[in-house]
Formats: structure tokens, sequence, C-alpha cells
């Protein structure tokens, strides 16, 4: 079985603050969803969590995870978009014609990356590379894979392994520290 979350809030969240790879890490709240999140999906069984190098996703996945054997392995193909010069905008839905919104907004027209961020073909084939890589084979074998990321990588992999169009790109997105059954 496949699982995947995102992360638990930061300062940046809570600013609506545009992170990507800027590694902010989890704030209190963040910190107190995550353990609450490890005592309400206990009972699930998980043989391995891959989670992004990120602070934020790594700490979510330790306190998720912790008293538990589940080994926590990072891979890189797991860190948030790349935002480019937007990482750090504050409320980009307040500028009016501000480029990196149209990601949130209309995926589907996203084709040229912002200066320094990451196309959606980029993220896509990133993370495909680490589902066929590395999920698949677990999946093949029985195993529960948990996924610890962000609200773009994973909709990414959403995407993927339901077979959705980038147009449905953030209709697929999760709220902080909930699990997502993927297949």
């Amino acid at each position: 079985m496949l699982y995947i979350m995102r992360h638990g809030r930061t300062d940046w969240n809570e600013r609506h603050k545009l992170q990507g790879r800027t590694d902010i890490p989890l704030n209190d709240l963040g910190r107190q969803m995550a353990r609450e999140a490890g005592e309400e999906y206990r009972d699930v069984h998980f043989d391995v969590c891959y989670c992004s190098p990120l602070v934020r996703a790594k700490e979510t996945a330790e306190l998720v995870l912790s008293g538990r054997d589940v080994p926590i392995i990072t891979d890189d193909r797991l860190v948030e978009m790349g935002f480019g010069v937007f990482e750090g905008i504050e409320n980009s839905f307040k500028i009016p014609d501000c480029p990196i919104n149209v990601v949130f907004q209309a995926p589907e027209k996203y084709t040229v990356p912002v200066e320094g961020g990451e196309s959606l073909d980029e993220l896509f084939g990133r993370t495909g590379e680490f589902l066929r890589e590395v999920v698949e084979p677990e999946l093949e074998k029985g195993k529960d894979v948990l996924i610890i990321g962000h609200g773009a990588m994973n909709s990414s992999i959403v995407c993927q392994v339901k077979e959705l169009p980038v147009s449905n790109f953030l209709h697929t997105g999760l709220d902080s520290c909930k699990l997502m059954r993927l297949k």
C-alpha cells in the first residue's frame, strides 16, 4: 500500500509565504500536528518512510513515526518544487499578475518556469522517476510505503499515481499531517 502525507505547519505557512526549497522548520503547531498524526495513524502499518530532505518534512516524519521501528529515508527527488525568485514572497495572490500564481491557478499553463524555478515537467519527471525506481519495486514486494513531503511535490505524485491531468494538479492537495491512501 502507498500512503502520502504533507509536513506540519511552519511560520511561513502561517504568513502565507511561498516556501519551495527554502528550508523552513516546523513551528510549535506543526510539531503538535505531527505528534497528533502519529497517534491518529499509529495503527496504520508502514514498512518504510521516504521523505524530502527538507527539515520540515524530516521532522514531521520523525514525530509521526516516533516509537515505531520504521526506517526514514530521505531522497532529493522528494524536495519541494522550486519557486525560484518567488520563494519567500508573502501573499502572492494579492499581487496582480504575479507569474508564480499560474502554478496554483492554471497549472497547465505553467510551461516556462520563473527565474530560478522548476517547471512542472521537471517536477513530474523527478517524482515519476522516484515512483518507478523506488516505490513500485517496494509495492511489488508487498511493502507498505509512506511518503512525507510537500504540497506541490505531493500533488505531482498523486496526479501520476491516479493518472490525473496537470490541470487537476492542486485539486489533489493534502492538508498538513493528513494521511492519504493512494494504492
